[in-house]
């Protein structure tokens, strides 16, 4: 069973930065395709960002709201997702989530794929940006 663990979530000033990462067990774990979530207080969860980790052209994809903003990458030697979030404001606090996914076609949209096509979740991590 394909594990994720979210670390890094805290409370940071209006402005500031974080990193989020995100681990997978077992190490062997075919997950090619990962992103993250989000899910503001009164709202669905909403895909916020994507990559496609496995051989090949790297494709990553934002949604418009954290742009310029949010950063995801992926070592491939740690099997490590990261979110490095800077700017942030308060309309950035919420859950965030790590999702991956065995399929390939997860990760070939223009923009993080909806909740359904996600195959394996984290617990998630709470970010607090304090205005």
């Amino acid at each position: 069973q394909v594990q994720l663990m979210e670390s890094g979530g805290g409370s940071v000033q209006s402005g500031g930065s974080l990193r989020l990462s995100c681990a997978v067990s077992p190490s062997t774990a075919y997950t090619p395709c990962m992103g993250w979530f989000r899910q503001i207080p009164g709202q669905d969860r909403e895909g916020i960002a994507a990559i496609y980790t496995g051989t090949g052209a790297e494709n990553i994809v934002y949604v418009d709201s954290v742009k310029g903003r949010f950063t995801i990458s992926h070592d491939s030697t740690s099997k490590t997702l990261y979110l490095q979030m800077d700017s942030l404001q308060s309309e950035d606090t919420a859950t965030y989530y790590c999702v991956a996914d065995r399929s390939t076609l997860t990760c070939s949209v223009p923009r993080p794929s909806p909740g359904p096509m996600w195959s394996y979740w984290g617990r998630g991590t709470q970010v607090t940006v304090r205005s």
